[in-house]
């Protein structure tokens, strides 16, 4: 676990990376934390073309493996969960019956490499349902994933971009673990403190960034760029500045209008800093009452998938909301899932 004190050591550092090494496209999660144990974490996906999203709903008792040949990990789902696909070959966010959320976001510091790791392979790609499949909880994640019993591979994605990714994962009790390989090695930073991720620079450059905004006062004055590190502040400012209640009513529309916030307006792009990228949807999950939200911002309704309301049974069906043929959902879409084949996760790049 990182301190405080590790975070200020860095702080020249970080301000340098955060010029000169921003290159990621852009995505931003925050976690807030209200009364009466309500806990509700938004996100925002960032990217620079359509990631053609769809919703599945995964039922418990999933056999799964982390890789598609070779020595890998095998489990079978304890939980069911409500996820969103990247391009149909990855879940990029999802929470699953216990209240668990987990996030993959955009990190070129990321490297997951060791010089001759024999360990068991985990596709990148399936390294957040793998999460979501077998935790109720940050602490028993953790206490797992800090074992670093398998390698991830991250092939290049279809479209030539990279697979550099870090993770975020929050439970029902508002605990946040912040999951990065760095020179190939896991650095957890795990506690109810660490509420925001964005992008480059690594996470402990990010809160060394942060805690010189806090010393300003976000009533004098935010960053107010696209990048990285002052989505960070600002998302950090306004998740901790929205009314505590514990009224969803009030709670979930808060959260929703700090995701716009720092959202990346659609079409628009940074001519010295051509990854950071408009955003094409955003997420809130609700984890005290188990409800996840869905809004893409080519579509002014706002949905949900209320999981109290889907039967993730060992012998329910897989089942999808399809959001790439120009569907319109709104209010509670439960009613709306259709059962489906499971999306093949991506564990090599296609041959083109």
């Amino acid at each position: 676990m990182k301190n405080k004190n590790t975070a200020l050591a860095v702080l020249p550092i970080a301000l340098l990376c955060s010029g000169t090494l921003e290159t990621a496209d852009a995505c931003t999660r925050a976690v807030y934390l209200g009364p009466d144990q309500t806990v509700i974490t938004g996100r925002t996906m960032d990217w620079k073309e359509d990631i053609m999203t769809n919703i599945f709903v995964f039922p418990r008792g999933i056999n799964r493996s982390g890789y598609n040949k070779g020595e890998t990990v095998h489990w079978t789902s304890k939980y069911g969960s409500v996820v969103a696909t990247g391009y149909d070959m990855g879940t990029c966010d999802g929470m699953n019956e216990k209240g668990l959320t987990a996030s993959l976001l955009f990190l070129p510091e990321s490297n997951y490499t060791q010089p001759n790791d024999t360990r068991p392979v985990m596709g990148i790609s399936i390294w957040t349902q793998y999460v979501l499949d077998n935790f109720a909880t940050v602490d028993e994640a953790v206490a797992e994933l800090k074992k670093e019993t398998f390698r991830i591979d991250a092939p290049r994605m279809p479209n030539g971009s990279e697979s550099t990714l870090h993770m975020a994962i929050t439970d029902n009790t508002g605990n946040t673990a912040v999951l990065e390989y760095l020179d190939g090695k896991l650095n957890i930073h795990k506690g109810k403190e660490y509420q925001v991720l964005t992008n480059s620079p690594r996470y402990d450059y990010q809160l060394a960034i942060n805690d010189y905004w806090q010393e300003i006062g976000g009533l004098n004055q935010l960053p107010g760029t696209n990048r990285s590190s002052d989505r960070f502040v600002r998302a950090y400012f306004y998740i901790h500045a929205i009314p505590q209640t514990s009224d969803p009513k009030i709670a979930v529309p808060s959260v929703l209008s700090v995701m716009r916030n720092v959202s990346v307006p659609f079409g628009i792009t940074t001519p010295d800093k051509p990854h950071i990228s408009s955003t094409r949807w955003r997420s809130i999950s609700d984890q005290k009452n188990k409800v996840y939200y869905f809004e893409s911002v080519l579509n002014s309704n706002l949905f949900w998938l209320n999981l109290k309301e889907i039967d993730f049974s060992p012998n329910a069906e897989i089942k999808k909301l399809s959001l790439t043929n120009g569907e319109y959902y709104a209010g509670n879409a439960v009613k709306e899932l259709n059962t489906s084949k499971p999306f093949t996760f991506l564990f090599q790049t296609p041959s083109m």
